[in-house]
């Protein structure tokens, strides 16, 4: 061990405190971070605890870290396709009804949780996507690259933007789309959904491919999440204010329901929750689309 002598140290230190100083007055990056982590299956039930119904609400998203980490890079290049069950290992992922909502041609972003035209940011606990997209044929996985992944879904208060009924036109908040790369996935920082009367808690996500202008390929279905994790999430700001759910997965016609492809003939929302983990102050939600030939 070395030993540093008083007189030594005292020279030293104002150095270190200069440099101290110069750090804590860098600004982090605006870049966009790349949130991922491990898709195992057994995260589902490391959620981790969550906060009392009398806690504050968690802070939003601060500036993003330039660096990621190597689970989160692992997860990035995740090659491993795994479906359950047998008929998704043939047929792949159920697919559902794409409902009223949908708007097209909206922002292509990786942080959806802002409206383009007024800045404004939704409020919410954080939540984090990450989605790959992967092809099956004869029985082989391989993961997409060029695909487009549409998402959108209400705030915490139950509302979609960009729809008339809502009094929201014009606006586009959690709405957006990405392009995967070679490794198949997209992520998307958003906020934990809210509900409205008669549907449970979902995220509504669109998977397509083009030539040229020409579609060639169009996926629809719904993302769904844990009962008690959609209660105690309603138990804080500003979800609170809205009251709890009032609809369960398995009273949710469409979660209950068969698929639109005819895959499932019943519960096909079962096969379409998220893989939801604890992450920070917010969740990481993470899933595997796998198309089959003949989607």
């Amino acid at each position: 061990m070395f030993e540093i002598q008083t007189s030594k140290m005292s020279k030293l230190l104002p150095l270190v405190f200069i440099i101290i100083g110069i750090l804590t007055q860098t600004p982090f990056t605006d870049a966009p971070k790349i949130f991922a982590q491990s898709t195992k299956a057994s995260q589902t039930s490391k959620m981790g605890s969550l906060p009392s119904p009398s806690s504050p609400p968690p802070p939003q998203f601060g500036p993003p870290s330039p660096e990621i980490s190597a689970t989160q890079k692992s997860a990035s290049t995740n090659k491993t396709c795994i479906v359950m069950p047998s008929k998704l290992k043939l047929h792949g992922s159920p697919q559902q009804t794409e409902g009223p909502y949908f708007v097209d041609d909206m922002p292509n972003r990786s942080d959806i949780r802002s409206d383009p035209s007024t800045g404004m940011i939704q409020q919410g606990i954080p939540l984090h996507l990450v989605i790959h997209i992967y092809s099956l044929n004869n029985g082989i996985c391989a993961p997409i690259r060029a695909v487009k992944v549409d998402i959108w879904h209400v705030n915490s208060q139950g509302i979609y933007s960009a729809v008339k009924d809502f009094g929201t036109t014009g606006q586009q908040f959690l709405r957006g789309y990405q392009t995967t790369g070679n490794d198949g996935s997209v992520h998307f920082t958003t906020v934990y959904p809210g509900w409205y009367q008669g549907r449970t808690i979902h995220i509504h996500v669109k998977v397509r491919t083009f030539e040229g202008s020409n579609k060639t390929m169009d996926w629809t279905s719904q993302f769904y999440f844990d009962n008690n994790l959609n209660k105690q999430i309603h138990t804080q700001l500003p979800y609170s204010k809205h009251g709890p759910p009032t609809t369960t997965n398995e009273q949710d016609g469409i979660y209950t329901g068969p698929s639109t492809d005819g895959l499932i003939k019943d519960n096909s929302g079962q096969h379409m929750l998220l893989n939801v983990s604890k992450e920070g102050q917010g969740y990481l939600g993470t899933f595997n689309i796998v198309l089959s030939s003949t989607t």
